[in-house]
């Protein structure tokens, strides 16, 4: 199993999307595939489930009130006598192989004893068992399910939850959208990935969470890079206003981010980065122009972008050509990001720097 957690603290770019489609094409692609929903907004569980309001959601935790993340972490965060247990997570409908760990709009109840734990330094005993708490219950739940990969949609913010998640994740990807805000993130995510990074290797030798029920794991954190979507496209390449600021996006990874993730040793080999991502930008994963009409479909339809079909979109003649096109050109850009992942990650112990 492999953990990959995406994350800016900006909201708005596509995190949810990218993670439901990205789930489906390594599931497609003969993965298996955990999704775990780690924002309390549940967008990804609204999506993957069809559920349309918070009273879809409340009928779901009525029906089923252990097959959710909050509900799954209780006995730790709640000092209650019994083992973290894996969740049985519902199979996504459609595509064997990708199942869904549902998010609880409760969640972030649990931020403030979680900062609390993770700035534990003396012994108490209510504490310790939070801070590995998160990982180890994704990661018995991704066994039990035979996963390879546990995909993390975390929600925008620099809390608590996010840090636990990403300071122990595996990978790294940062999407982000061309515009000011997302390079204002990137070059906060250069500040603070160090503060995180130096959180858990410090805790990671503490002997009280070196002891704990759910021991902190040194951390192993892999940046695998970033993903630039939602914008507009002039003759197959972004429009000029948007241009300038993939121009911007670049230049902050390379100049503020990256060093960062140098120091931190999350960085692999540069060689699988020129091998394995845009020509143009080595760290660019993918560039995924706008889905326009084409993401209120996938949403109803509880289907990825690139499987819409004929009669979900509803067009025909003239209309459903230019869109089967488009379509087509999806499916092109995830199949070509699942297969980037995998190569990233696959044996690349070797060669990392």
């Amino acid at each position: 199993m492999q953990s990959i957690a995406l994350f800016n603290n900006k909201g708005g770019v596509s995190k949810t999307t990218t993670a439901f489609n990205l789930g489906w094409m390594l599931a497609e692609q003969g993965k298996r595939v955990l999704l775990v929903d780690a924002d309390p907004q549940c967008n990804l569980t609204g999506m993957v489930m069809g559920f349309s309001s918070h009273t879809d959601l409340e009928e779901f935790y009525a029906q089923e009130p252990e097959r959710n993340l909050k509900s799954a972490l209780r006995p730790a965060f709640e000092s209650q006598p019994v083992p973290l247990r894996p969740v049985e997570c519902p199979e996504v409908e459609g595509r064997r192989g990708l199942f869904l760990l549902p998010g609880h709009v409760g969640l972030a109840e649990y931020e403030v004893q979680l900062g609390l734990a993770q700035e534990l330094t003396g012994s108490i005993q209510a504490l310790q068992n939070l801070p590995g708490a998160i990982r180890h219950l994704y990661t018995i739940t991704a066994d039990a399910l035979a996963a390879d990969y546990v995909i993390l949609d975390l929600s925008p913010g620099l809390g608590s939850i996010n840090q636990n998640i990403v300071a122990t994740a595996d990978y790294l990807i940062v999407p982000t959208t061309p515009d000011v805000f997302s390079v204002m993130a990137l070059d906060s995510m250069s500040r603070v990935l160090p503060r995180w990074h130096s959180w858990a290797e410090r805790s990671s030798s503490m002997q009280i969470f070196q002891e704990a029920a759910y021991p902190v794991s040194s951390p192993s954190l892999k940046f695998l890079g970033v993903i630039v979507q939602r914008y507009r496209t002039r003759s197959n390449a972004p429009a000029r206003a948007f241009q300038e600021y993939f121009d911007a996006i670049e230049k902050s990874v390379t100049e503020n981010l990256l060093p960062r993730l140098s120091d931190m040793g999350a960085l692999l080999d540069n060689k699988l980065y020129s091998e394995n991502t845009d020509e143009n930008a080595i760290y660019r994963l993918a560039s995924i122009s706008d889905f326009n009409a084409l993401i209120a479909n996938s949403q109803q339809n509880q289907t990825p972008v690139f499987s819409l079909t004929k009669e979900q979109v509803q067009r025909g003649g003239a209309a459903w050509n230019i869109t089967e096109d488009n379509i087509k050109a999806f499916r092109a850009v995830f199949e070509n990001l699942a297969n980037r992942i995998v190569n990233l990650t696959n044996d690349n112990a070797a060669r990392i720097s």
